[in-house]
């Protein structure tokens, strides 16, 4: 077996790869991966092509002798990078992966922007069937149509494909400055949005954390995933006939709740909250697909997360990067 792996130096990228060459059922499988910008080491298992994934001669090139894809490497916030990086690549590997004479699936990560996370209202918890609905933003809008594109291909060639479809992943200490009010926040939202910049600076100089609130009033409900159980969750896609064709939402098994997030850090962390009113919705993405279908189960809830966060300690050769605008 040979798998083809985009975005393999991304955050999900490099912990997938760790855990699957070191586990013995996939001993005999290579690995080739496409980096462009950023790049890994080769191997003796690991064939580095450099290239961009939009160019149709080096995704050929990578293509051979695949039988597994796993489609990660995305762009953010960058409207000029959108067509290529994005919607061209993902139409050139699809051409590629449909005239393959060897491979067996196409996995692609998508995330819970395509349903518009906290930017819509759901009157339900979110299933696999909701409506796509993208929040403002080209990012939003390229993670729905690859999924529409690998769903079209699926209808119109017959290919295998699988979307794993994630919220918020966390690894190391992002959650932690997720809840910053500094300048060193994780993500969003973008306090000046929410509140007066010097208000937001107070904030951060006291070490509080938000509790937001969402439109109704109550207590923002949001959904994450740990970066470990999305590996989970891949390495039990791959290769898996119940994964055929299937969209699963790999997320916890319930939304974080804000409230909880301040009553915790109150309770054993001695960290105060401070109200902040937001225009969100809370939301519910349901994952019990995936735990039926896949066998898979998250091994990280909230207080897991918060522990992990506020445990991990950066070593100067690991400094808190983010790769991309948004």
């Amino acid at each position: 077996m040979r798998l083809l792996i985009t975005g393999a130096t991304g955050k999900v990228g490099q912990a997938f790869l760790a855990q699957f060459l070191a586990q013995s059922e996939y001993a005999d499988w290579a690995v080739t991966a496409v980096c462009h910008n950023r790049q890994i080491e080769s191997s003796d298992r690991v064939t580095v092509i450099k290239g961009s994934i939009a160019d149709p001669a080096t995704v050929a090139k990578a293509m051979k002798g695949v039988t597994h894809v796993l489609h990660m490497a995305a762009v953010k916030e960058s409207p000029d990078m959108v067509v290529d990086v994005a919607l061209k690549a993902m139409f050139v590997m699809l051409e590629e992966a449909r005239h393959s004479e060897t491979l067996r699936q196409f996995v692609l990560i998508g995330g819970d922007c395509s349903v518009g996370h906290i930017f819509h209202k759901y009157p339900a918890p979110i299933t696999e069937d909701a409506p796509r609905m993208a929040y403002p933003g080209c990012y939003a809008l390229t993670k729905v149509v690859e999924e529409v594109m690998l769903e079209q291909y699926q209808i119109q060639y017959g290919l295998n494909g699988c979307i794993l479809r994630a919220p918020w992943i966390m690894e190391k200490d992002d959650f932690k400055y997720a809840l910053s009010f500094g300048e060193d926040q994780f993500g969003g939202p973008i306090w000046s949005d929410l509140m007066p910049e010097k208000e937001a600076a107070a904030h951060a100089r006291d070490g509080k954390v938000p509790l937001m609130r969402d439109a109704d009033g109550a207590p923002l409900k949001r959904n994450f995933v740990h970066v470990d159980d999305l590996v989970k969750a891949i390495i039990a896609a791959l290769d898996n006939p119940a994964a055929h064709q299937s969209l699963f939402h790999i997320c916890m098994n319930e939304p974080i709740d804000y409230q909880q997030i301040a009553n915790y850090l109150e309770t054993k962390k001695g960290i105060q909250s401070v109200d902040v009113p937001t225009p969100y919705f809370s939301n519910w993405l349901d994952n019990s697909k995936a735990r039926l279908k896949l066998d898979w189960q998250p091994d990280n809830d909230f207080e897991a997360l918060i522990e992990r966060a506020w445990a991990y300690e950066r070593s100067p050769s690991d400094p808190r990067k983010i790769w991309y605008p948004g």
